[in-house]
């Protein structure tokens, strides 16, 4: 069993808030590796390479022992590099299916969107319902320059696991990339995204829905550095706690030094489905240029009970009128998404979690 304090955040904020880092208490670490053979990858090769070589190297991440753990016993290393043509849009798909004979990843995954290319990635974790599983993962992707790559991460991970993760992301020139992060599973699920903004005119497009139920625990961390000039970052992150679950956010937005008339927006919103469940957020702006425009907001409550009564009125009970609820705050991000067979599996998990 270990101890563990991690996803500390890039500046210290007073110790009553409570959301410097997070500890976690009696995390069992799987004592041997084994093989992980549950990974299917679809999509157009001809437009991926694919191999096993990885960088491990991260600014941030979780902590230094995750990271090592990564680096030295990865089970899964997957390296994309996308060579599309800028007229047609490469697309993959890598799902990660934990069993009873797989219940142990650590991944290891570096996407390389190369000049001029246009792509999306999907990466989809699930798990049964018995088996307690452990994830720790390592997401690295580098857009270079006139790139644009579309990243869908979906986490529908049973509420027994844990589930560890840290994203780092490079920028070139007018380069894009856009996340679109559903995060519904894990006992713990811990998530560090780090962005380094450093080319002139790129983009970066965050989106998050989390949903939680019972005990469970998600701790988010959003860290984007703006260094290129007139580049931006939009932060969306939307969620709904119910039963005893609980949600850190931490999202700062830093503009460095030589980064001017760079953008950055962050919004997070959480909607209370009990009044047991329990919603920290820490939105950030650190600045050190001029001419630059920041953002930020945060909000937490209960259902209206106007918007309920409302339509409860037209025949709904009261559990399909939360359900409907839910959907309706989650659908603009979910709405990015445009495998339709995997939006309508989302709606489906959503629906069942709420039960």
């Amino acid at each position: 069993m270990e101890n563990l304090k991690l996803n500390e955040t890039p500046v210290r904020t007073a110790k009553n808030f409570r959301i410097n880092n997070i500890k976690l208490e009696n995390i069992e670490f799987p004592e041997v590796i084994p093989s992980f053979e549950n990974v299917t990858i679809i999509g157009d090769t001809s437009k991926i390479d694919i191999n096993s070589y990885t960088d491990t190297n991260l600014v941030y991440g979780l902590s230094e022992e995750l990271t090592e753990q990564v680096k030295r016993e990865a089970n899964q290393k997957i390296k994309l590099n996308i060579n599309s043509d800028q007229n047609e849009r490469a697309e993959v798909e890598i799902d990660f299916n934990f069993d009873n004979e797989n219940s142990v990843l650590i991944d290891n995954i570096e996407i390389i969107a190369n000049k001029n290319t246009k792509s999306t990635v999907i990466i989809k974790y699930t798990s049964n319902k018995e088996n307690e599983c452990y994830h720790n993962g390592i997401i690295k992707a580098k857009a270079e320059k006139n790139a644009e790559l579309n990243i869908v991460l979906v986490n529908l991970m049973n509420t027994k696991s844990n589930n560890f993760l840290a994203i780092e992301n490079d920028f070139e020139e007018n380069a894009k990339i856009n996340y679109t992060i559903v995060d519904f599973g894990g006992k713990h699920s811990i998530t560090n995204y780090y962005s380094n903004l450093q080319g002139d005119n790129c983009d970066n497009q965050l989106n998050t829905i989390y949903l939680g139920k019972e005990n469970q625990v998600f701790d988010l961390n959003y860290i984007g550095e703006l260094r290129g000039k007139k580049s931006n970052i939009d932060i969306e992150v939307q969620g709904a706690l119910k039963d005893t679950s609980k949600k850190h956010f931490k999202g700062t937005i830093d503009f460095k030094k030589g980064c001017k008339k760079a953008t950055g927006n962050e919004n997070e919103a959480c909607m209370l489905l009990s009044d047991t469940a329990k919603s920290i957020a820490l939105p950030m702006l650190l600045c050190s240029e001029e001419e630059v425009e920041g953002n930020h907001s945060s909000s937490a409550g209960k259902i209206g009970e106007k918007e309920l009564f409302y339509i409860m009125s037209r025949g709904f009970e009261l559990k399909e009128a939360m359900k409907l609820m839910v959907r309706a705050r989650f659908n603009q991000i979910l709405e990015k998404i445009e495998n339709e067979e995997l939006r309508e599996e989302i709606l489906q998990e959503i629906d069942k979690r709420l039960d």
